[in-house]
């Protein structure tokens, strides 16, 4: 038999999330969507408040002050974060990357440590104009130099790069290699001469927090500041990226679509033209019926292959078909919401608008739809589907 209820624990802490999202953030987004900055003051006491309640730094291990969540328990937690807005999840809940689980020796005490305590903010520096999904296509060089590794390119789309303490640089060593042994990380901080933000890159949506261009020229770097081994950047990357998505994308978008449909039935029931409400309506009745379903459908997907992983397996497939399956269904989830309410759905008075510009670009992130959909069916014609 299959056994699909939570641990008393898990669900305590998926409620203690819940109330803590709804009545600590909700209130904030309308002012960070209005000046694009997250309040100074409010976001120091919830981020204590946070930290206070063991809500920061959920998905790091707990050796290093971190949740020590399972990757079933991450993703249910994010269910609960995607219902705001990626702005404050970041500030107040942290965003560490797991791969600083590969610092070393000094970097431990310099990086890690602080980053999980939230005393740092550390920003991913992979994508470049000409190496989207590609990651591996990647342009910018380091060479070695007298013992220090010399950086130049250019990185956009950097979420945090305009605030960041330090980022994590993709680079690559070894150009023939490539992602084949010849990529390296680097731990780069502010202030390192030829290290600058170039501009601010403004955006559709995912508004509260910066996207910014980055400029790598003869950037010197002391050899210590490899994350990992030289030639490991692309393992690691991968290694992480799982968790990543599943989380990230996947749960997050149902824990928006969930915010999204639960309005719809709310606003069903209550709105009513001619002489009865509108949730009366089949056609009405069919934009949720539609919604529940998909939410369904892709939070079991989502629970599968979380547990697949804290078996210590690898769904790469699965959860390539989840980052389609999930940012897709988000989008359509918030379509549908506003056709639900119509002007006011269109109007900023309500979150919907919001929602749906900040769905959009999911589709787009850590590998297009139709990236992954390539990744799907070549492996499902070589391998048969492998559920």
């Amino acid at each position: 038999m299959i056994d699909f209820s939570l641990p008393d624990d898990t669900r305590l802490l998926i409620d203690t999330v819940r109330r803590f999202v709804e009545t600590e953030v909700h209130p904030l987004e309308d002012e960070v969507e209005r000046t694009a900055t997250v309040p100074a003051e409010a976001l120091k006491i919830m981020k204590s408040r946070a930290q206070a309640l063991g809500l920061f730094a959920m998905n790091m291990p707990a050796e290093v002050g971190g949740g020590g969540l399972t990757c079933v328990q991450h993703c249910l937690v994010e269910e609960e974060l995607g219902k705001t807005s990626d702005a404050l999840i970041r500030r107040v809940f942290g965003q560490v990357y797991p791969m600083l689980m590969a610092c070393q020796g000094d970097q431990v005490g310099k990086y890690l440590l602080p980053t999980v305590k939230g005393d740092l903010i550390c920003a991913m520096a992979i994508t470049e104009p000409g190496a989207g999904s590609d990651a591996a296509s990647i342009s910018t060089t380091a060479d070695l130099e007298g013992g220090e590794w010399v950086l130049n390119g250019t990185k956009h789309f950097i979420s945090d790069g305009d605030i960041a303490d330090y980022v994590i640089v993709m680079a690559l060593t070894d150009q023939d290699k490539r992602a084949r042994g010849g990529i390296t990380l680097f731990l780069v901080d502010k202030g390192t001469p030829g290290f600058s933000v170039a501009r601010t890159q403004p955006m559709m949506g995912h508004r509260g927090y910066g996207h910014a261009e980055l400029v790598f020229d003869q950037c010197r770097v002391p050899a210590s500041a490899v994350l990992g081994e030289v030639g490991s950047g692309f393992k690691l990357i991968m290694k992480s990226v799982l968790q990543i998505r599943l989380a990230h994308i996947g749960a997050r978008a149902v824990g928006m679509a969930q915010r999204a449909l639960e309005m719809m039935r709310k606003y069903a029931g209550d709105r009513r033209q001619f002489g009865q409400p509108i949730g009366d309506f089949q056609m009405v009745q069919k934009l949720i019926a539609d919604s529940a379903t998909e939410i369904f459908a892709v939070k079991m997907m989502v629970m599968n292959a979380a547990w697949e992983i804290d078996q210590g397996l690898e769904p790469r497939d699965k959860v390539s078909m989840i980052k389609v399956a999930a940012s897709e269904m988000q989008g359509r989830v918030v379509d549908r919401a506003i056709q639900v309410f119509g002007g006011m759905g269109f109007s900023k008075d309500l979150p919907l608008e919001r929602m749906y510009r900040d769905a959009r670009v999911t589709r787009i992130y850590d590998g297009t739809s139709e990236i992954h959909r390539m990744l799907v069916a070549r492996s499902t014609i070589k391998n048969g589907l492998q559920l």
